[in-house]
């Protein structure tokens, strides 16, 4: 390419200050000469180079003079994946064809795929490649269980081939994971405190909240630091066996990170992908053995025997073929756990339980304990059926607390939980007794009131079925940030009414 030619494709590279929301975004003037020697137009996918560096990104097209005709403007996500000088000069043109772009028509259109082309796929996800329609596309194309065992493994080994992966060594790396769908269920702190507090690794990498009003990641945020690196990450199991970090900060499965997001706007599952992601974070931390907590109910994520036989059955095919032990804790979910759903409300049930305060919610606690046990029977060595006395007895004693607060100041220091400045009850509609509990409900009214993004924002609610209540009890407690998010939830809260009365018998 001769100089000249060369310097109709060059463009100066300015920071647009807009979040995408990690996705890759840049801005042209449409009446610039690459856009009309290119061809581009809005949502082209196109490549800049700056020196070694490369992107691949969406086009929007400025229509009005806030941009200049010499100049592409990045989104935040665009900003920091370049990582360019400010003027900087860019090269643009198109973006080749993604080399999954076939495999990912084929798998709309209910091919299965192999190993290489899961491979492939993935590496596009991570190179950007692929833009959030393609990857929308793929999202749906494997919703429900439309990937089979051996796809479901395929796209596990792919999302862990393109990360990092930890070695801590020999001996066991313990972990555990809930599949979600319960709200308030908080039980991974208090867990990680007693594993640990008896000896054993337990790094754990949490998520934030995706459909939930709350995440692990987004209740120990208000505890502790959870943005940790991967050296940070380290040096605190190092010293004292066990952490509880965001996920997305260390990147072990970057690749489900970047589906998470799509996913998220979505709003449903896949079996499939939920077990990739899942699978794929624990063996790129470096656990041997992961116990798996599975809720069944109605309203929770795994709805039937018949859903929880399926996942579970592909959870056990999946780690198997990638070497992992894993175990699988069915437990109750027609009900939500503790009393707080939100982060900070969920952080105050936790440190109740650690603190085993008079008032602490005793399903939290014994599902806690129960989970701990299930794991430390796990454990090689271990004496099978002695977990449950060793957890108690941790956690009796005040080890757990201790063993809690020590990984918080090893992360950065602990923070008492704050609460939120607005609060408003909501009362029953008419007198009878709690026959079912709607947990998908609970958790939209949570989320209704600022959760997660508001930390203290959420609700509290100490009802259960077979409870009776009298007409204007209240039944539940609102908090929020602000006093619009606070009369927006209470104006939803008499139609979603998430607790269905029957008659007192």
């Amino acid at each position: 390419m001769s100089e000249l030619a060369a310097g109709h494709t060059l463009l100066r590279v300015t920071r647009a200050g807009i979040d995408t929301y990690q996705q890759p975004v840049v801005y042209m003037h449409r009446d610039c000469e690459v856009c009309r020697s290119e061809g581009f137009a809005a949502m082209t996918r196109v490549r800049l180079d700056v020196g070694s560096r490369t992107l691949v990104a969406t086009l929007n097209v400025v229509v009005d003079d806030r941009l200049g005709l010499d100049e592409v403007a990045l989104s935040e996500a665009a900003w920091t994946l370049l990582d360019p000088m400010l003027d900087v000069l860019a090269r643009v043109r198109h973006a080749e064809r993604a080399a999954s772009a076939g495999a990912l028509r084929a798998k709309v259109f209910g091919a299965r795929l192999d190993d290489a082309q899961y491979l492939a796929l993935v590496q596009d996800v991570m190179e950007s490649r692929l833009s959030d329609l393609e990857l929308a596309a793929f999202v749906t194309a494997s919703a429900g269980d439309r990937l089979d065992h051996a796809e479901t493994t395929a796209l596990t080994r792919a999302m862990i081939t393109v990360g990092q992966r930890l070695d801590w060594g020999d001996g066991p790396v313990l972990d555990k994971h809930c599949v979600g769908g319960l709200p308030g269920n908080r039980t991974t702190p208090i867990v990680v405190a007693i594993v640990a507090a008896l000896g054993y690794r337990i790094p754990k990498t949490s998520s934030r909240a995706i459909t939930s009003p709350a995440g692990t990641a987004d209740t120990m945020e208000v505890m502790a630091p959870v943005a940790l690196d991967l050296p940070a990450m380290r040096r605190v199991v190092e010293r004292e066996g066990g952490c509880i970090v965001w996920g997305g900060n260390v990147r072990l499965s970057p690749a489900d990170d970047i589906l998470i997001r799509v996913q998220r706007p979505l709003d449903f599952d896949s079996d499939g992908q939920l077990v990739a992601s899942v699978l794929s974070k624990k063996i790129a931390a470096g656990s041997t053995h992961v116990l798996i907590d599975m809720p069944e109910g109605p309203t929770a994520k795994v709805r039937s025997e018949a859903a929880a036989h399926s996942l579970g059955s592909r959870l056990a095919h999946t780690a198997a073929a990638l070497g992992l032990q894993l175990g699988i804790h069915r437990s109750d979910g027609t009900q939500p756990v503790g009393r707080g759903i939100g982060p900070a409300l969920e952080a105050h049930d936790v440190l109740k339980v650690l603190r085993n305060a008079a008032d602490a919610p005793a399903d939290l606690r014994e599902r806690a304990l129960a989970l701990s046990a299930a794991l430390l029977d796990m454990a090689p060595g271990s004496n099978a059926g002695t977990g449950l006395e060793r957890a108690r007895g941790v956690l009796d004693s005040g080890a757990a607390l201790a063993k809690f607060l020590a990984i918080c100041e090893a992360q950065g220091g602990f923070r008492e939980p704050p609460r939120a400045a607005f609060t408003a009850d909501v009362p029953a509609p008419a007198s009878g007794r709690i026959a079912a509990i709607d947990n998908r409900r609970l958790a939209k009214l949570a989320k209704l009131a600022g959760a997660p993004t508001s930390p203290t924002a959420g609700l509290e609610t100490g009802l259960r079925i077979g409870d009776t209540v009298e007409r204007g009890q209240p039944m539940m407690t609102l908090h929020a940030e602000s006093p619009g998010e606070l009369a927006y939830a209470l104006e939803h809260a008499a139609t979603l009414q998430p607790f269905v009365l029957g008659e007192v018998p």
